[in-house]
């Protein structure tokens, strides 16, 4: 990928070749879902295998993967999380990045896409997770409180960047593909958060923000701002 190249867009991942692309570790819960509705269905009344049908489409739904082309454009941080912007502004302190910097927070409710992807290319120079709290996570502590997956990122040009998955109040599970000193590229996926929940990034202080608090946002193809 190059700022001057005359694609507008690329996959920063294989293509899917299904239809309806689900996420691998949704799998076993559809599985699960679907096998008690089926048993439902042989033994028991009609409304509760009628009501197993619904949650496991819905299982179903939450898990889509779809594929996302990335804009192919110099210096563009990418959006990690389908949602909308719960915040954005500067931030004198944090646990994840020394230094003032540009904080912008995702919440995602349970119909968005939960598939996380790279904000930038670069290296990962540090995986740091923490057994916290079930806030809500359209609320500002769960930032810090709730339980969460800090991901540090440095750049061709030594930028630090730092991106976190964090667990709201019904999310129990967070998902991370990548690992510490792999290289990645921005849009891939790296990532998920089962059942509602935030993802959080810091830039340095001097990024130029592209987004407002309130904006809709999806991963791997919104723009949150570019680097200087």
């Amino acid at each position: 990928m190059t700022g001057n190249s005359i694609n507008k867009f690329f996959r920063a991942d294989p293509q899917n070749q299904t239809a309806f692309p689900i996420a691998k570790a949704g799998w076993p819960i559809i599985f699960a879902s679907a096998f008690v509705t089926f048993v439902l269905a042989m033994t028991g009344p009609v409304y509760p295998a009628l009501i197993g049908i619904l949650i496991t489409l819905f299982i179903c739904n939450f898990f889509r993967d779809p594929d996302r082309l990335t804009p192919d454009k110099k210096d563009a941080v990418i959006c990690p999380a389908d949602g909308r912007i719960v915040f954005t502004g500067v931030v004198n302190e944090n646990p994840f990045i020394d230094g003032p910097c540009l904080k912008i927070g995702i919440f995602m409710n349970i119909f968005n896409v939960h598939v996380n992807r790279i904000p930038f290319s670069g290296k990962i120079k540090k995986i740091q997770y923490y057994p916290g709290k079930f806030y809500s996570a359209d609320k500002e502590k769960a930032s810090t409180d709730n339980e969460h997956n800090a991901l540090i990122l440095e750049t061709d040009k030594q930028q630090t960047i730092g991106f976190v998955q964090i667990a709201g109040l019904i999310a129990r599970r967070i998902i991370c593909y990548v690992h510490e000193e792999q290289d990645v590229v921005c849009g891939q996926r790296f990532g998920l958060i089962c059942f509602g929940s935030r993802v959080d990034v810091y830039l340095p202080e001097d990024a130029v923000l592209s987004v407002d608090k309130g904006d809709k946002v999806k991963a791997g193809t919104s723009i949150l701002g570019y680097l200087k």
